[in-house]
C-alpha cells in the first residue's frame, strides 16, 4: 500500500482499534474515514475472509482510498446515517464491528477554503458534503434571531448566544455575512482577549454542528449499529465534546440516546450493551503532547448482548 498522506493523524489508534477484536474476523466498519488512518490499521489487522467497510461523505477523504484490495475494503461516500440502507445494499446484514472517530479531520481546520476555522479568511462554508445542502452563511443569513440563539446555546453552550444571534441580524441587514473575515467583525467584541480563542471555537462548532446536521446524524448511526451488530459485537466511539460524547454514553448505558432507563422486574436496566471500559479512555500524555487535538478526545467501547425493541424505535 502507498505511505498515507498527512491527512488527519488518528487519535487513540492503537486503543480504538485493539477494542474492536478485529482478529476475530467479521466484518467491520469505519464510519468516519477521513485520512484512513484507523481504516488502514484496522485493515492491516484483518485475518482470510473479513472486510471493512469505510464511510466518508467528504470527496477529499475519499481520495485517501487507494491501495486497498477490493475483496476485503470497500469505501462508501456517504454519510454515516445511511449506515444501515448502504450496508444492506452491499448485502450486509449484521456486523462485527463498528468504530466512530467523532472529531473533525486536522484536514478541514487546515484548508482555508473550507471555512471550518476562524485561523483563515475564506468563504463562510463548514459543509463536510460539499455537493449539497446549506452553507453557514446560509445559515447565518437566513435564521432569524431565535434559531440563531438557539444554536448556539445548545450547540456552543455560549452563555451571550442571545446577544450574538441579535448582533448577526443587524449587521447582516448591511450586507451579507460572506467570509469568515466578516462574521468574525461581528462576534469578536463579544469575547475577552483571555478566552477568545475557546469562544471562537465555540461559535464556529455551533455553526458546523448545524450546518452537517451532526447530532441527527450521529443519533441515526447509533440507533442503526444498536442493530446491525451482533451479539459479542463491539462499538468503538472516540468523542470530543459533551454533545456527543452524552448521546454516545447514554446509548452504551441504556441503549438509547436519551439515556431514559428500562428497567427489569428486579431493576436492573434493560440494555443490548455491557461496557467494556467503565472508564472513559483518553490519549496518553505522549500522544497529547504530539497531537494537541486529542486533549478532548474519549474513547468508549461496548459489547453487544442484545437488542430489545426498546434500543432500536
Amino acid at each position: 500500500m502507498s505511505e498515507e498522506v498527512v491527512y488527519h493523524v488518528p487519535v487513540l489508534l492503537k486503543e480504538s482499534v485493539d477494542g474492536l477484536r478485529v482478529e476475530d474476523g467479521g466484518v467491520f466498519v469505519d464510519v468516519t474515514f477521513g485520512g484512513g488512518g484507523h481504516s488502514r490499521e484496522i485493515y492491516g489487522r484483518l485475518p482470510e475472509g473479513a472486510h471493512l467497510y469505510s464511510f466518508d461523505q467528504d470527496a477529499d477523504a475519499e481520495k485517501n482510498a487507494e491501495g486497498f484490495d477490493a475483496d476485503k475494503f470497500t469505501f462508501v461516500r456517504s454519510n454515516f446515517r445511511y449506515l444501515k440502507n448502504f450496508l444492506k445494499y452491499y448485502g450486509v446484514e449484521q456486523i462485527d464491528g463498528l468504530l466512530a472517530d467523532l472529531g473533525v479531520s486536522s484536514h478541514h481546520f487546515d484548508d482555508s477554503e473550507r471555512g471550518f476555522s476562524f485561523r483563515f479568511d475564506g468563504k463562510l462554508d463548514m459543509r463536510m458534503n460539499q455537493r449539497a445542502g446549506r452553507t453557514a452563511a446560509d445559515v447565518v443569513n437566513t435564521y432569524d434571531e431565535k434559531q440563531l440563539a438557539d444554536i448556539l446555546y445548545l450547540y456552543g453552550e455560549l452563555k451571550q448566544s442571545r446577544k450574538i444571534a441579535s448582533a448577526i441580524v443587524r449587521a447582516r441587514q448591511t450586507k451579507r455575512v460572506e467570509t469568515i473575515g466578516d462574521f468574525l467583525d461581528i462576534v469578536k467584541p463579544f469575547f475577552r482577549n483571555e478566552r477568545e480563542k475557546k469562544d471562537m471555537a465555540k461559535v464556529f462548532q455551533a455553526l458546523r454542528i448545524e450546518v452537517n446536521h451532526e447530532m441527527d446524524a450521529l443519533r441515526d448511526m447509533l440507533r442503526a449499529a444498536t442493530e446491525m451488530l451482533k451479539p459479542g459485537g463491539r462499538l468503538v466511539v472516540i468523542t470530543y465534546h459533551s454533545l456527543e460524547d452524552r448521546m454516545v454514553k447514554n446509548l452504551m448505558k441504556t441503549g438509547n440516546v436519551e439515556g431514559k432507563e428500562d428497567k427489569d422486574f428486579f431493576g436492573r436496566v434493560n440494555t443490548p450493551f455491557v461496557l467494556v471500559n467503565r472508564q472513559v479512555i483518553v490519549p496518553s500524555d505522549e500522544e497529547q503532547a504530539r497531537n494537541p487535538r486529542s486533549r478532548s478526545a474519549k474513547l468508549r467501547i461496548a459489547e453487544k448482548i442484545s437488542t430489545p425493541k426498546e434500543a432500536i424505535k
